[in-house]
């Protein structure tokens, strides 16, 4: 049956619930029984014979048994496991000296260091608290800025979103249809050009200002160069080849996704124990939180796909593309006003919840106005950077301000952000006036 009038009292009806505090998965999935009911029902039939219980149970298998989502735990596991691997402390301060002849040197550390540790975990939260905790008060005792320093830290911590092998991406080929290889060589350059504006953007601060970012005392850094190596390929050579062999072997055609995510695991679990810090707590540790955080994410998809199955069966994707299409809006237009709905989506919700709820609204749109949905998907990964750097929702400041020193205001932290956010957008122009940025490497690796 086709009533758009329910469906779009169906989608105000989650949004209210939701703003109310309701676990978005279960929201979904009794929104969608109940409307769903109603759609269905004929009469005469008893209670369960209703065909959206069927709708129901194909979509909780179908989603348990689709084989790109069985990346999206083990990579968690990886993640987990690093983060438990007691390499971080020995990660930055290998940098920290390298680096010591560059202006912003600790930043600059602490800004490599959280893409890397980034792009292992893909877990924000940990990533800001554990440079938090590490990076965040050695920088304030060498005098750098409160700001500049907040920023750098909130900022660093985000980039596993974008950055490859990012769980996002797994989540939105999932949704999209897309091919996650292919999403995944596509988003490497912009996410390398984002974390290296935000570094010329530290250093380009410390050469005009040196007071917000001061060169360490000799004593501090004065290591000979034997000694750094020693220390480099201690702590970040084996990180930086563990997270390199697996995206070469997913870039290269050697393993799926999720036969290389189970490398990864495996890799972790060795560096852990090559580190002495694999114990048998922090493996039941890894193993439950992983456990916990894949069951959030399978279980928003199944209320997703419920929820979307009956929005469109009562004709709300219609009326939605409907509108859209009469608002005689160009490609640009169409782009600008998603990225700004998906930006301001960022404020109250996770970037599961964007992309498994909000973003399959956009994808049918897109063939109207002749935009690659993998074009569309580096966009959006770049955008949701945005939703923890920016006030007054920005989790990133929120991670940040709970272990951070008491003389550390949230409003000085939301003012160190506000320099990285204007690189995020920088970059989202830079992708969308250089297309190549994105399509360069998907071509040189897979043609056309």
């Amino acid at each position: 049956m086709s009533n758009p009038e329910l469906a779009l009292l169906m989608l105000g009806s989650f949004i209210f619930i939701i703003l109310l505090g309701f676990p978005i998965a279960f929201t979904l999935m009794a929104m969608g029984v109940a409307f769903g009911y109603y759609a269905y029902f004929t009469p005469d039939q008893s209670f369960f014979d209703n065909r959206v219980f069927y709708l129901l149970s194909q979509n909780t298998f179908s989603i348990m048994n689709n084989d790109v989502l069985t990346a999206v735990p083990l990579f968690l596991f990886m993640g987990y496991m690093i983060e438990r691997s007691n390499i971080l402390d020995r990660l930055f301060y290998s940098l920290q000296v390298s680096l010591k002849a560059v202006p912003g040197s600790m930043a600059v550390a602490a800004l490599i260091t959280c893409a890397l540790f980034a792009t292992a975990t893909g877990i924000v939260g940990a990533v800001v608290t554990l440079m938090g905790l590490l990076a965040f008060p050695a920088m304030l005792k060498a005098g750098y800025d409160q700001k500049l320093s907040a920023g750098v830290i909130c900022a660093g911590g985000t980039l596993g979103i974008l950055i490859p092998p990012s769980i996002m991406l797994i989540v939105y080929g999932a949704t999209s249809a897309v091919s996650v290889v292919k999403l995944y060589a596509a988003a490497i350059i912009p996410g390398f050009t984002l974390a290296g504006l935000y570094m010329i953007y530290v250093i380009g601060r410390a050469i005009h200002n040196p007071k917000l970012a001061p060169k360490l005392p000799k004593a501090e850094t004065d290591v000979p160069w034997s000694r750094i190596i020693v220390m480099l390929l201690q702590a970040f050579f084996p990180l930086a080849v563990l997270i390199m062999s697996v995206l070469g072997a997913i870039l290269f055609g050697l393993a799926t996704p999720s036969e290389a995510a189970a490398v990864g695991a495996l890799g972790a679990v060795l560096l852990a124990a090559g580190y002495r810090a694999l114990t048998w707590g922090r493996l039941k540790e890894a193993v439950f939180l992983t456990a916990k955080t894949s069951a959030m994410v399978c279980w928003l998809f199944v209320g997703s796909w419920t929820f979307s199955s009956i929005f469109s069966y009562l004709g709300g994707e219609g009326l939605i593309k409907e509108f859209v299409t009469h608002m005689n809006l160009t490609p640009l237009t169409f782009l600008l006003l998603s990225q700004v709905i998906i930006f301001l989506l960022g404020w109250p919700l996770e970037w599961s919840e964007i992309i498994i709820i909000f973003v399959p609204i956009f994808l049918p749109l897109l063939d109207h106005f002749g935009i690659d949905p993998m074009f569309f998907g580096v966009l959006i990964a770049l955008n949701l950077q945005t939703s923890f750097l920016t006030p007054p929702m920005a989790m990133s400041a929120y991670y940040l301000k709970g272990i951070a020193p008491k003389n550390v205001e949230l409003w000085t932290i939301f003012k160190g952000c506000f320099p990285f956010l204007a690189m995020v957008f920088v970059t989202m122009a830079l992708v969308y006036i250089f297309p190549q940025l994105v399509y360069w490497l998907p071509e040189a690796f897979y043609g056309n």
